[in-house]
């Protein structure tokens, strides 16, 4: 079986045995999966084959190169500011200054430290040995529950979806999101992929193509090939004669399509492409949106909301909500804008849930979140932008919103999943509604899902790589008044203390690097009294370029306070995830030094960002606070026919405990992301 689904496999807690390859001492494999990885194998345990202890060891972490001081965190506790500072600046001179990368370097002051006996309690991770066989049916299932879903997929998800696609020979039956099947087109080349798109879709698949195999973002200058510009004639061909065209939603791209339509000299075979061949190169623009705005601009609320449901449906009328509430005057007017929404898109009510349930601020710049091509993109206001701005809510108006739309969830929710359980643990998990950004690997939780910290524990998070120069693992810590404090290698020689470490700042490993960073909440916090939330980064520093060029991995361990002294300790780890997104820095994770929480971030960012400390902070408040809005616990309590106070009688579970279910029972858990992606398309 190819190594990327035996991956995706364990990171959903799954090894596959290989056929052919038994194994004549399977107990000595789980003994060794257990003693080093802490890996208990509930399941299949026959079938135990060397090879496993292999992937571990890959997916989880056991050569990973030195850190720069070799004792941390108990030697750099011991050096003093003066000698931590002499030591870098030593280094970089070394490398940056003499331009010597071909060995690793490290401290000149630091002096050895003793290991102690591993001795720290952690908790183990439960996996299971499936056949090829079933681990085919187990793809095969995940791969269509992540075609189900409306949101794109990430890179990752979607290398599994292609593989599947082409390997496995997946029947394509459903596809949510456009922006997959495009996509998914354009890599395996399986026309069934069209059948899920419109001729206004096309443009979409225009600019994918663009972005992919021409390195450009911008559609508006295209010099594509001879083959490219044949396929989207014949897509368009296909989607004319099939009907699936409307002109008028083609005109709000009007001048783009005037512009492919004569790159690709494009020739209509058919009426309706005649038709809209004329529209677009001509002066007649039937846009709804010209309409709409017309409404909008002489404050006929209903006129606007009318036009906009008629012409474009109930999601284009939800992601015009805000901009309608804001000229709303009245009660009245906005009950009148909720009489007319029939939609059942739950991805798009939660969204907007999560936009008003944030604090309403007129006057304060807005952040505005997005992602395109797979990166956070983010944008604040300007002073001159919140002078113009016209868009109004007040508080009172928001939080009445905010009740109107959670009923409408309410309502589309209700009945839908029949007799279940779940855990009470799923109020900390968050819904996969945002993750075309993210990373995937073995602990990976949907962004904004947090895990509670056991006391007498600290958090060492790190980062190690290979094939470039430096790699940066930076932290900063966001205050109750949104400002950001840097721990980087930047600031790390003054702001070393009891509760915050650093491994030092490792610039030449490019057959190898990693840094690590300690933090023990009680003592930051003391330390640090006006900080809510730790954030950690990771940036590309050297050379430009981007993680999909490199080898990077990234995650965190738990530790004692006082822990054995080995730096990297597989048993501990938590979460090891490949950063491999097309872009210089990402997100990874946060700490809420309030609630002693970690929170899953996971989102690359887009642009060629190389140190941390450049970036603004304040706008990952709405995913550190998700799951307050709602989680998969409230999602799947509304959903419910009835809640089951019994496991055993329960058609769904919803838990990451290891319970006793009925036979033919669905069970699901925190880290079934591809089957929360499903539920939310019920």
């Amino acid at each position: 079986m190819k190594e990327i689904f035996k991956k995706y496999l364990f990171n959903k807690g799954y090894f596959v045995a290989e056929e052919g390859t038994g194994e004549e001492r399977p107990g000595e494999v789980l003994i060794s999966l257990a003693n080093i990885f802490n890996i208990k194998i509930s399941e299949g345990k026959e079938l135990a084959q060397l090879d496993m202890v292999r992937m571990a060891s890959e997916m989880l972490g056991v050569y990973v190169p030195e850190p720069f001081y070799k004792g941390f965190p108990e030697s750099v506790k011991k050096l003093s500011d003066f000698a931590l500072l002499w030591d870098q600046l030593t280094h970089y001179l070394n490398t940056y200054g003499m331009d010597r990368f071909d060995s690793a370097g490290h401290s000149i002051f630091e002096e050895i430290t003793e290991k102690k006996l591993f001795a720290e309690k952690t908790p183990d991770h439960l996996f299971a040995i499936v056949t090829e066989k079933d681990a085919e049916k187990l793809l095969l299932r995940s791969a269509e529950d992540l075609l189900a879903g409306s949101r794109p997929l990430n890179t990752s998800d979607f290398e599994v979806v292609a593989s599947a696609v082409s390997d496995l020979g997946l029947k394509v039956k459903k596809c949510g999101s456009k922006d997959t099947a495009v996509k998914l087109f354009l890599r395996t080349g399986n026309k069934a992929f069209v059948d899920f798109l419109t001729v206004a879709d096309v443009m979409k698949l225009v600019e994918q193509m663009n972005y992919t195999s021409y390195q450009s973002v911008d559609v508006r200058k295209l010099n594509l090939k001879n083959k490219d510009r044949k396929m989207i004639a014949s897509c368009l061909d296909v989607l004319f004669e099939k009907g699936r065209c409307d002109v008028k939603e083609c005109c709000e791209k009007k001048a783009l399509w005037a512009g492919l339509i004569h790159h690709i000299h494009y020739r209509p075979r058919c009426e309706l492409a005649r038709r809209f061949v004329g529209v677009m190169r001509g002066k007649e623009n039937l846009s709804a949106y010209s309409e709409f705005e017309k409404a909008m601009a002489a404050n006929d609320i209903k006129q606007a909301v009318t036009v906009l449901k008629r012409e474009k449906g109930d999601s284009v009328l939800l992601r015009n909500l805000s901009y309608i509430f804001s000229r709303c005057g009245t009660e009245e007017e906005l009950d009148s804008v909720f009489e007319n929404i029939e939609s059942r898109n739950t991805v798009l009510l939660i969204q907007l849930l999560a936009n008003f349930s944030r604090g309403a601020d007129s006057e304060a710049p807005r952040t505005f979140v997005f992602s395109k091509f797979n990166k956070v993109k983010v944008h604040q206001e300007e002073p001159l932008e919140v002078s113009r701005r016209r868009s109004r809510i007040s508080a009172a108006q928001q939080l009445m919103i905010k009740e109107k739309i959670k009923g409408l969830i309410e309502n589309t929710l209700r009945n839908k999943l029949g007799r279940v359980y779940v855990d009470e643990a799923m109020k900390k998990v968050a819904l996969p509604v945002s993750e075309t950004s993210s990373q995937s690997g073995f602990g990976v939780l949907p962004k904004g899902t947090r895990i509670p910290l056991e006391e007498g524990k600290k958090l060492r998070a790190f980062v190690y790589w290979e094939k470039v120069n430096d790699i940066d693992l930076s932290c900063v810590a966001i205050t109750r008044d949104g400002s950001a404090v840097e721990f980087s290698w930047r600031t790390m020689a003054e702001a070393k203390s009891d509760a915050i470490i650093y491994s030092g700042d490792q610039t030449s490993g490019y057959n190898g690097g990693s840094e690590f960073y300690d933090v023990i909440i009680d003592k930051f916090t003391e330390k640090y009294p006006t900080a809510e939330y730790i954030v950690f980064c990771a940036n590309v520093y050297s050379d430009g370029k981007y993680f999909n060029e490199c080898v990077c991995r990234a995650g965190y361990m738990v530790r004692d306070i006082d822990d054995s002294g080995e730096i990297f300790e597989p048993k501990t780890v938590q979460s090891s995830f490949s950063v491999n997104c097309d872009s210089s820095f990402g997100y990874l994770f946060g700490l809420d030094l309030v609630r002693k929480e970690f929170v899953w971030l996971n989102a690359s960012r887009n642009g060629g960002v190389r140190v941390a400390g450049t970036t603004d902070f304040g706008f990952l408040k709405q995913w550190l606070e998700t799951t307050d809005v709602i989680n998969v616990y409230d999602f799947v309590k509304m959903a419910a026919t009835e809640l089951a106070d019994d496991p055993e009688t329960a058609d769904i579970v919803v838990s990451d405990r290891s319970l006793k279910t009925s036979e033919g029972a669905e069970v699901i858990r925190s880290c079934d992301i591809d089957k929360l992606r499903a539920l939310l398309s019920i």
